[in-house]
């Protein structure tokens, strides 16, 4: 402590590799430190090793006499902590049980039935956190007044509550807390000792939850987390993932806390210790909980660069970049924080407000690879062990290899912390080493007369690394409507320096600004965050003036809330700010927008309509007139303002600043010489000509050519970045050039995506995301698509291609519509629209685009256009083989309707908005192909088209060639045939014959069996798709998905047969059924793994007012090392299922279950998945659809394992009469009838007894080395319910 009473503030940030303190002595010294997070054999805990070592330098005595940390010199500590992201990510938490309905008990193991990536046979689902379920035997289901049409005996034996959130509930089963104290024991008894509690709806009615709580402390349980409590927001599966996540975490990260506390003198009794959260605020110690703590690291980041740079060096947005070893972060703010309200992290969705920070890559540790003639960064990571190649521990290359092989990181400026022994410097020639290796690798793989050097080798990966970082970037700025190029780059974190000025050039940025602390700012930005409370409830009322006082009395009611507990905390009246906010969405919609008060009338705290509608139209393009607006939450975010820690002015310079060295560094054009400084001998002013490195002891800051770097008044650099010399590109294949091309292809096709996404009005393209988009060249061949659809996959070349032999001429202006399985269509509601493209002067098109999506309705014989019985085409809706959209330029819209309406359509709004969003999709696909074309002129473009086509070619060759000298090996024979079959019986056969020379095969499905009288039949174009997923699928890594799949595939199917019908065959069951078939007879055929459900189980139910079309999980297949998984869709699907409390809230139906069928899957050395059981009551007299297979036929087991179980629909009739409804059928519903749906298993893979024979098969099991996890608003639109 100072003569004047001023004590020591700290601000920790503790990441997974290293810890970063920031300290503020007495006096106003700035003390900055870096420490390994681990370091087991000098310290316990390295925030408390930080500490001690300033306050030993700084004042001589750090220690009290019982050698703990003397806290009476400390004002206060600021931290943030990776403890509970590192407990989630390797399952380190507390033993604890997950406590919910009867019925429910898998409801999060199923969660929202989707698979994390839809190219993996072997579906590897996150680990559930905890041990045991309970399940107890209540309920409550939504009153729905006069849509609920029970008989009265049911309705008057069930109690009438009112809840939380103004909604009146049925309670259909009574709690019996006998029952609930007797499972509890039982539990308790097996050493549990933390409990999560989610009942369906208790995000309203929380009686029962808090009597299972109050059972709980009864028992002595020691952590409660009851969902509604911890946030009480709708939808039983997130908000259960939530309050599991902090039963799981937060008696981890409480024990963190005491220990981190029993290092200090007292406890830190008097010393202020507060915590960063996820949402970018602190909270007291006590406070700290686990579900808010999943971004404690970096929110202090995003929080550093948005107080430093917003509105003090520029005027523009911010996007921060903060690269480290092992992840790289990106984020936005211009002037407020951007939340994101539920957000997934290792597979556990959490719904507490966190900052919009996305994880998108691996940092530094990516590691480096060249397949089939692409330059591939990542996502494997090196980790921190063993780490890059140069840290001296046997690691393999990573970007960090590259930047210090092209002299970009100097070992002389590294502390000696590498190697075994933690006592060495940067090992250069490990590196190099590697790099010779690989270029020769390289050369030999391309053969060309001038062989690439070892530094064109690290250059062409250091730019493919920036590439692959930029698609995020624009993926996240163009997702909310904001042009890329007008932000400044903050950038942060210890490898961001080396490659910011090559991401801010190729995304037209001119402004990047490195902040003095850049290597530590997370911790910096946790010294200037302020305190933050937060209140919540949930709400079901609509925005209208009747709701307006009731709105206000709940705002003020929770802003008390908030205003008491930051008062307990020591901040005055004036210091508080308080921020009202409703969580507003339209009615029928599932799109929820967290909105604050305009100026203006409305509620007394503001008009909430009004910035609705704004963001609404920012963020979607458009708005709904004449639409309801519902508000789901009232929410109160209380802040208390910190003391800012002020940024001292640096001095002035007024001479040249010192160079310390003159280095050669690769870049681009070749090595320059370029000059080093050292960040803390340069003053205010000094101007740094690029190239140059500024050193500093946390980061690297490389100046590239043609760039400028300023340092500002406190001590920053600000770089102004320049056009650059750009490299001459001409259309002869460059590999590197291939790389980048391949993801600028794949940028247009997703920003298309990104564009449809936000203009189009139906739940299925905007909140399911069941659509795709591409890009074709000139011959209409596929060469980039974004599919979140399997059965997308490649089936809309086909689209194009049938426009070109068809039409033979395009108009400029012109778009077209189609979506007949004739013209490449898979079913009728998939309706594709294609835009031909021009240039210039040129007659015929250069490139085409296109957007594929489903809607909702397009007439036919019944609501929802997926008729179980259809038998012609026309039964099924609308069919446009060509059939022009736009005209010069102008929306044929009375002709569209005029189509629609003759086949019956019945929601014409809805398919005119989903239309004119896809021609803005296309359209925003040719601005950026034009983009490209100004960057490297047409016949580049164009080549390079041909090129990643023919490098696709190269990847589906390679793995035939292994295919085919597998098949010889295990048979001796290069042909491989299978057959299965339909539950009608008609036969799918496949004869695949290899050529293990060339990497070709034909596969011939000549025998399957002809058209058939229902709606099974599946158009070619599905055929193609399910072969593209399956060859996807089994070259096991991503290639571009184009037209070059399939040149190694000559495909021959019989006209007139089930995978080829007339131009009159039904086909809607052909899209979500037979093409599921067709992957089990390519799969089956080359041995990769059993079958797996082989069904989409299509339901659909409704009335003629409504419908509700839904999609049902299974069992995965079994395959060589793997065991299959249950309860999640697989192949041509991947539909998330809408959760419960929606579904319950929305249509008059009650899901009495949704639960695994335990032993469905197959036996067997590995084990099938077990399908699910969905058992659901009906209120109101509607319609029941079935569309399934897999009713007859089991799914197939492979080599000696057991066939998965059969599935099974069920009818249930009031009068007690059981029907076995068969496996596609319509059958009117009565009130209280339920159907029950089972699901198929998967088969099993190798005989039980085959142990040793499957070892081998254990090694393809293995997981890849770590890769970085994914997380933000970018990756949630990637996982985004990918259906048919």
């Amino acid at each position: 402590m100072s003569e004047n009473g001023e004590k020591f503030k700290f601000a920790i940030d503790r990441g997974g590799t290293f810890t970063d303190v920031f300290a503020k002595c007495p006096g106003g010294k700035i003390r900055v430190l870096k420490l390994l997070s681990e370091d087991p054999q000098h310290y316990n805990d390295a925030p408390t090793e930080g500490i001690r070592r300033i306050l030993q330098e700084e004042t001589g005595n750090a220690l009290d006499s019982d050698g703990h940390v003397d806290s009476t010199l400390i004002e206060w500590i600021r931290m943030g902590t990776t403890v509970a992201t590192n407990a989630l990510l390797e399952r380190k938490g507390e033993r604890m049980a997950f406590v919910t309905n009867q019925g429910f008990k898998d409801i999060l193991l199923i969660g929202n039935q989707a698979r994390p990536k839809i190219f993996d046979l072997n579906i590897r689902r996150p680990e559930i956190l905890y041990s045991e379920t309970v399940e107890v035997d209540c309920r409550v289901i939504p009153l729905l007044k006069g849509r609920c049409e029970l008989e009265d005996p049911t309705l008057r034996s069930w109690r009438v509550v009112d809840c939380a959130s103004g909604d009146r509930f049925y309670i259909t089963r009574e709690l019996n807390k006998d029952e609930v104290h007797l499972k509890l024991k039982q539990i308790k008894d097996k050493g549990i000792n933390s409990i999560s509690v989610a009942l369906a709806h208790s995000y309203t009615f929380h009686e029962h939850e808090l009597e299972i709580g109050k059972i709980a402390k009864e028992l002595g349980f020691q952590h409660v987390s009851l969902s509604h409590q911890v946030i009480p927001m709708v939808r039983i599966v997130p908000r259960g993932f939530t309050s599991s996540a902090d039963a799981y975490l937060t008696p981890h990260v409480k024990r963190y806390v005491e220990g981190f506390a029993h290092g200090f003198k007292n406890n830190l009794e008097g010393t202020r210790v507060l915590f960063m959260q996820s949402d970018g605020g602190l909270t007291p110690m006590d406070n700290f909980n686990g579900a808010r703590a999943i971004l404690s690291g970096p929110a202090g980041g995003v929080v550093g660069y948005a107080v430093t740079t917003w509105q003090k060096e520029t005027n523009l947005p911010v996007i921060g970049f903060d690269m480290g070893g092992t992840s790289t972060d990106v984020s936005r703010f211009a002037g407020n924080f951007e939340h994101v309200f539920e957000s997934t992290t290792a597979g556990v969705t959490i719904q507490a407000p966190q900052l919009d920070v996305n994880t998108v890559a691996a940092g530094g540790g990516s590691m480096l690879f060249f397949r089939s003639g692409l330059f591939v960064v990542g996502p494997e990571s090196a980790g921190a062990h063993p780490g890059p190649a140069c840290y001296k521990k046997g690691g393999p290359l990573t970007v960090t290899d590259a930047n210090l092989a092209l002299g970009r990181l100097l070992p002389e400026y590294f502390p000696r912390i590498f190697g075994p022994n933690e006592d060495s410097a940067l090992d250069r020639d490990a590196t190099i080493n590697l790099f010779k290796t690989l270029t020769d690798e390289i050369n030999d793989f391309l053969k060309t007369e001038s062989p690439m050097s070892m530094e064109e080798v690290a250059m062409g990966f250091i730019r493919v690394a920036n590439e692959s970082m930029c698609r995020p970037i624009r993926a996240l700025t163009q997702a909310k409507g904001y042009d890329t190029a007008r932000h400044a780059l903050a950038c942060f974190g210890g490898a961001g320096g080396q490659h910011a000025c090559a991401i801010a050039r190729s995304l037209g940025m001119s402004t990047v600004f490195v902040h003095k602390y850049a290597g530590i700012l997370s911790a910096y930005g946790m010294a200037l965050a302020d305190v933050v409370y937060e209140a919540q409830e949930p709400c079901a009322k609509v925005y209208n003036k009747v709701n307006f006082e009731y709105f206000d009395e709940r705002l003020q009611v929770l802003e008390e809330q908030c205003k008491e507990e930051l008062k307990k905390q020591g901040f005055g009246e004036e210091s508080i700010v308080l921020k009202p906010y409703l969580h507003m969405r339209y009615d029928g919609t599932d799109c929820a927008l967290m909105c604050g008060p305009a100026p203006g009338g409305g509620t007394t705290h503001g008009d909430f309509l009004v910035s609705f509608i704004d963001k609404y139209q920012s963020e979607f393009g458009f708005v709904i007139h004449k639409r309801n607006v519902i508000v789901d939450d009232i929410r109160v975010r209380g802040v208390g303002k910190s003391d800012l820690i002020e940024e001292v002015a640096v001095e002035k310079g007024h001479d040249e600043p010192t160079c310390e060295q003159t280095v050669q560094v690769y870049f681009e054009n070749g090595a320059q010489d370029t000059n080093v400084y050292l960040l803390k001998n340069l003053k205010a002013g000094h101007v740094i000509q690029g190239p140059a490195i500024i050193m500093d002891d946390l980061s690297t800051i490389l100046i590239e050519p043609d760039c400028t770097g300023v340092i500002t008044t406190f001590g920053d650099v600000k770089i102004t970045v320049g056009t650059g010399a750009v490299k001459d590109i001409g259309p002869e294949l460059d590999s590197i050039q291939l790389s980048i091309f391949s993801h600028r292809f794949m940028s247009i096709a997703e920003q298309m995506g990104r564009i449809l996404q936000r203009t189009s009005i139906s739940t299925n393209i905007k909140e399911r995301l069941d659509f795709s988009c591409a890009l074709f060249g000139p011959d209409g061949g596929l060469v980039s698509n974004a599919p979140h659809i399997p059965v997308h996959l490649g089936a809309m070349q086909e689209a194009v291609q049938y426009q070109m032999k068809t039409k033979g001429e395009f108009e400029y202006g012109e778009v077209i519509l189609s979506n007949h399985p004739a013209a490449g269509g898979s079913h009728l509601p998939d309706l594709t629209v294609i835009t031909p493209v021009f240039h210039q002067d040129l007659r015929k098109p250069i490139f085409f685009v296109a957007s594929r999506g489903h809607h909702a309705d397009i007439g036919g014989i019944t609501p929802g256009s997926m008729p179980p019985h259809s038998t012609s085409l026309s039964q099924e809706g609308a069919a446009f083989k060509s059939f022009t959209l736009v005209s010069n330029g102008r929306f044929l819209e009375d002709e569209v309707i005029s189509a629609f309406t003759k086949a019956g359509g019945r929601n014409l709004s809805d398919n005119i908005s989903d239309l004119r969003a896809q021609v803005a999709a296309n359209k925003k696909g040719i601005a950026l192909v034009g983009e490209l074309i100004d960057q490297y002129g047409l016949d580049v473009v164009q080549a390079y088209m041909d090129h990643i086509q023919k490098n696709a070619e190269v990847a589906v060759r390679d793995m035939l060639k292994q295919v085919a000298k597998d098949a010889l090996e295990r048979t001796g024979r290069t042909v491989l045939e299978a057959e299965e079959f339909m539950d009608d019986g008609s036969p799918i056969v496949l004869k695949v014959t290899l050529d293990a020379d060339s990497g070709s095969a034909v596969c011939d499905f000549t025998g399957t069996g002809p058209e058939v009288w229902g709606n099974c039949n599946a158009p070619k174009a599905i055929t193609l798709s399910a072969l593209i997923y399956c060859l996807r699928c089994m070259v096991g890594h991503d290639v571009p998905l184009n037209q070059g799949c399939l040149a190694p595939v000559q495909i021959v199917v019989p006209k007139g047969s089930i995978l080829d019908p007339s131009d009159a065959a039904a086909v809607v069951g052909g899209n979500v059924l037979t093409s599921q078939r067709v992957v089990d007879v390519v799969l089956k055929a080359f041995r990769a793994c059993a079958a797996s459900q082989g069904c989409m189980n299509n339901i659909t139910f409704g009335s003629g007012s409504w419908g509700c079309y839904e999609t049902v999980a299974g069992g995965s297949g079994a395959g060589p090392g793997w065991h299959g998984c249950s309860g999640v869709h697989t192949h041509m699907t991947n539909t998330r299922i809408t959760d419960v409390e929606i579904l319950e809230r929305r249509y008059p139906v009650h899901v009495r279950k949704f639960m695994l069928r335990p032993d469905t899957g197959g036996t067997g050395r590995f084990k099938g998945g077990d399908g699910v059981l969905r058992e659901i009551l009906f209120r109101a007299p509607l319609t029941l659809s079935v569309l399934t297979e897999r009713r007859v036929l089991q799914p197939y087991g492979l080599k000696g394992g057991g066939p998965g179980a059969r599935g099974l629909n069920l009818l249930i009739r009031t009068d007690g009469r059981t029907i076995n409804l068969g496996p596609k059928t319509a059958v009117p519903i009565q009130p209280g009838d339920i159907f029950q749906l089972h699901t198929p298993g998967g088969g099993g893979y190798g005989l039980e007894e085959d142990w040793q024979d499957e070892r081998n098969g254990d090694e393809k099991g293995k997981t890849a080395p770590g890769t970085y996890v994914k997380r933000g608003s970018v990756f949630e639109y990637t996982q985004g319910p990918e259906s048919v």
